[in-house]
């Protein structure tokens, strides 16, 4: 237990620089307390006192801002930063050594009693305010950009970002998310259509310089000329 409890503050030394001492670490981050209160609530739903389950996660809620179903599985290192407003459901499955930021939901889209939430990966980033829905697949090494909403599964070492979230075609072993610098896909998009339309304009320009270059031609001096009758 004491080993787990070391490798959680080592965790969160390696992921947030803000971490300046074991005590601070201790005291005043609810990442922390809302995972170490999921393993108690864990503990007792595998136990089948479900009931104890859901309130000791309703009881980390009210403490933390963080909601975890006691029913998901959550692996080894895994860093919650800030917390408020996570919401991480019952069937959902998570890896080793993932980080997720403010807001993130990992929410399910059945109301059958079967997998109805997301699978993330090994290392896995998810930004903050992102939704993750569905039982898809998160594929190791993923990042998911801040306010995207994933609904498809998601390759290994792969970025997406937006509404609905599309991949960048950006690969990565790098859990850090530069939010900042991450490509917008429908930009990109939107850019390439605009250069084929300066493009089109530019050749249709030139058929119309050259239609006009023949008409005036066609109207040499001397040439014969068209007489309306006047009235």
């Amino acid at each position: 237990m004491f080993s787990r409890i070391r490798e959680d503050i080592q965790t969160i030394y390696r992921c947030d620089p803000a971490a300046r001492s074991t005590l601070e670490v201790l005291l005043c981050y609810p990442g922390l307390h809302a995972i170490w209160m999921h393993r108690w609530a864990h503990f007792f739903w595998r136990h089948r006192l479900k009931l104890l389950g859901r309130l000791v996660s309703h009881l980390s809620r009210f403490i933390t801002g963080i909601e975890i179903h006691p029913g998901a599985g959550i692996g080894r290192r895994f860093f919650i930063d800030h917390g408020m407003g996570v919401v991480i459901g019952e069937t959902t499955e998570i890896g080793d050594d993932c980080l997720i930021y403010q807001g993130v939901v990992l929410g399910g889209t059945s109301t059958k009693k079967e997998k109805r939430h997301p699978t993330l990966g090994h290392n896995v980033v998810v930004g903050a305010e992102s939704i993750v829905l569905g039982p898809i697949m998160i594929g190791d090494h993923a990042r998911i950009g801040a306010g995207s909403v994933v609904v498809k599964p998601v390759p290994p070492e792969t970025t997406v970002v937006g509404v609905p979230a599309r991949a960048t075609g950006e690969k990565t072993h790098i859990p850090d998310l530069e939010h900042g610098q991450l490509p917008d896909p429908v930009m990109e998009m939107l850019k390439q259509l605009d250069e084929c339309r300066k493009g089109l304009e530019e050749r249709v320009a030139r058929l119309e310089a050259q239609l006009t270059s023949r008409k005036d031609g066609e109207r040499e001096p001397g040439s014969a000329q068209i007489a309306f009758p006047s009235e």
